[in-house]
Formats: structure tokens, sequence, C-alpha cells
């Protein structure tokens, strides 16, 4: 897949999740992508940080937005090559301190298949 395409794809996934349209963010994945968050480990440490598939996504991603109506990530830069985008982008929610947040996406078909978070 070309750069250009993989960071279209990207691109894609900070409108979707920014505008908290969860059904249009969840068609960019999928069936059985794995996702993995920091906060995850925080707001259900039995799930050790990991999700699996498009409906715990769609549970993990719906509470979020209904906790954090102000959530919203601002893109720093994108670096895509193979079947993968690096994404570095600001964490902010209102009434918390900015958090920097690099995400990695690993892309087939032009479908999500992995995505991983890290916090720093």
């Amino acid at each position: 897949m070309t750069p250009e395409k993989l960071q279209s794809i990207a691109f894609k996934w900070f409108e979707t999740f920014n505008n908290k349209e969860l059904e249009k963010l969840l068609s960019l994945y999928d069936e059985d992508a794995v996702h993995f968050s920091p906060k995850l480990k925080i707001y259900k440490p039995e799930s050790n940080g990991f999700v699996t598939g498009k409906e715990a996504l769609r549970e993990w991603w719906k509470d979020a937005f209904e906790r954090l109506p102000s959530l919203n990530y601002q893109v720093k830069s994108l670096t895509a090559n193979g079947d993968r985008v690096f994404m570095e982008y600001t964490r902010t929610v209102t009434g918390e301190e900015d958090l920097l947040v690099a995400e990695v996406l690993d892309i087939r078909e032009d479908k999500i298949i992995a995505s991983r978070v890290y916090h720093g």
C-alpha cells in the first residue's frame, strides 16, 4: 500500500474520531482488529490493555465519548510505509493536562488490523 493511501486512512481515522462518528470509525477496522491502550489498563484492568473485535472497540469508544465529550486529538505528525502508519498527536480533554500520544496502525487490505497506543 502506498504511503499516501495509508495516510489517507489515518486522516479519516482522526476525522471520524474527533467527530465521534463511531460507526464510521469502526468501518475503518477489520472485524477481528486488536487494540492496545494504557487507558484500557486503567479503566478495564482485567483487559490488560487489550480489546479484540469491533464490538469491543465499539463499547470502549462509546464509553470514552460519553465520559469525555470534549476528547479531541490534534495531529502532530504521520509517518507511513509498508503496511503501517505511525501517528503522533496531542490528546486534549477539558480539565485535563494535554497528553502527547503515539499510536501505530497496522493496515492490510484497507482495514486496520491492529492499533497500539503509547503515552509519553
